[in-house]
């Protein structure tokens, strides 16, 4: 198709996009089925296709089944047409990946890497391992690059603020640097919202439009997915629970702050405790475990556990307890039908999650439980890597898809307004 003939304007670019989306997402995979769910004309719907398939974006692909009559051609999403890189860094790992357009995982590989080594560092090492372990996989053009940070994330400039366990990255240009090293545009988000996208993604189901994820680990933190959304809030700090003030802690917080809910059930509060009762002598296994590495972990603590330690296991049920209640206010506020409660601190067991529940259905009005499911997810390895994928695809294909689709590729003028 001539640059003459492509429409130009906004209507026209945006039902393409909406059209796109729904072939890319299989809510409609026919013509009729387009022109049904989305209200436009059939003429309109055929000119939007046959431009979409122009652009590289669709094909048809077979006969669906007839209803009376010529079965119709079905259209699919060439997913093929490009790549997404991926990375999902933790506080002493990097997971690196390459997915289709459509999120599907091609390749990934993960790196024993510390945070503490500063971005430019941690960032090129990113750039490196996707082009030599996982060059196979590349073998396309780079649409967009999604990744997710242990750490608060200002969602719109893509750099972190103040992350308590990234010394040196505050207010880094984590977009930019990727962008320039990788040729395309970048989205950068916390790690907790990236897992909700990943839920979401797998999920795909009428509980999974309203729920929250709650990362327990080293931190705590919750991703909050409203109407199929991610919730950021005006600044992108909604979910930050891990700074809920917990009445009547004295505790003082990484942060500073006195009372915070993780400086009291965070894994690195339930290590601090941990060491210290070893050393007071309240627990004879964890000290035997002391004596024989530099630092306690979590896993220290599920070994005592599992081995009968009573301060392990009484630690680890007061700080189930105590995330609970302090989950039972946000449920209240935002009324989820589903909580999938992740992270290391679920490793403790069903009895862990079960002391969260019993906390969270005590302390909620009836109504916010009526309908409440709290589980643990249901992990395949991609989890970070699915709601990395997700992030970029949305942005590309639901919010700026009207910006590029005239020019026929998204790289180019994505870039470019990121790097403005």
């Amino acid at each position: 198709m001539t640059e003459a003939a492509r429409p130009n304007t906004s209507f026209a670019d945006t039902t393409l996009a909406h059209i796109v989306e729904m072939v890319r997402s299989r809510t409609a995979l026919t013509r009729q089925e387009l022109t049904d769910r989305t209200g436009l004309g059939r003429a309109v719907v055929r000119q939007r296709v046959d431009l979409a398939i122009d652009l590289g974006l669709a094909e048809e692909s077979g006969i669906g089944a007839s209803t009376g009559g010529r079965g119709p051609r079905l259209l699919r999403f060439r997913s093929e047409s490009g790549r997404l890189a991926l990375a999902a860094l933790g506080p002493s790992r990097i997971t690196v990946g390459v997915a289709d357009l459509q999120g599907e995982i091609l390749g990934r590989h993960t790196v024993d890497w510390e945070i503490s080594h500063g971005p430019s560092k941690t960032l090129d090492e990113i750039v490196r391992t996707l082009r030599s372990e996982l060059r196979h996989v590349l073998d396309k053009p780079v649409w967009g690059v999604g990744v997710g940070l242990p750490g608060p994330v200002e969602y719109v400039s893509g750099r972190p603020v103040a992350p308590p366990i990234m010394p040196g990255w505050n207010g880094f240009d984590v977009r930019g640097h990727l962008a320039v090293a990788l040729d395309a545009p970048v989205w950068v988000d916390n790690d907790v919202n990236i897992l909700a996208l990943g839920e979401r993604e797998r999920l795909m189901t009428p509980e999974a439009d309203n729920f929250m994820y709650v990362k327990v680990g080293t931190g705590i933190g919750a991703g909050l997915v409203s109407n199929g959304r991610i919730h950021r809030g005006a600044d992108g700090a909604a979910g930050d629970i891990g700074h809920i003030a917990v009445a009547g802690s004295t505790t003082e917080c990484r942060c500073g702050q006195i009372g915070c809910l993780e400086a009291i059930a965070g894994g690195w509060a339930l290590v601090r405790d941990a060491t210290d009762a070893a050393r007071a002598g309240r627990s004879d296994i964890l000290a035997g475990f002391l004596q024989n590495t530099d630092d306690l972990t979590l896993e220290h603590i599920l070994q005592a556990m599992d081995a009968g330690d009573t301060y392990s296991t009484a630690a680890v049920a007061a700080a189930a307890s105590t995330i609970g209640e302090a989950l039972a206010s946000t449920v209240s506020v935002f009324n989820p039908s589903l909580v999938i409660v992740g992270g290391d601190e679920v490793a403790f067991g069903e009895g862990f999650l079960a002391r969260v529940r019993e906390a969270v259905y005590r302390r909620s009005l009836p109504l916010a439980t009526r309908n409440l499911q709290i589980v643990a997810p249901i992990s395949d390895g991609h989890d970070g890597l699915r709601g990395a994928a997700a992030l970029a695809a949305h942005e590309i294909f639901s919010r700026t898809l009207p910006d590029w689709v005239a020019e026929g590729t998204p790289v180019a003028t994505l870039l470019a307004a990121q790097l403005s």
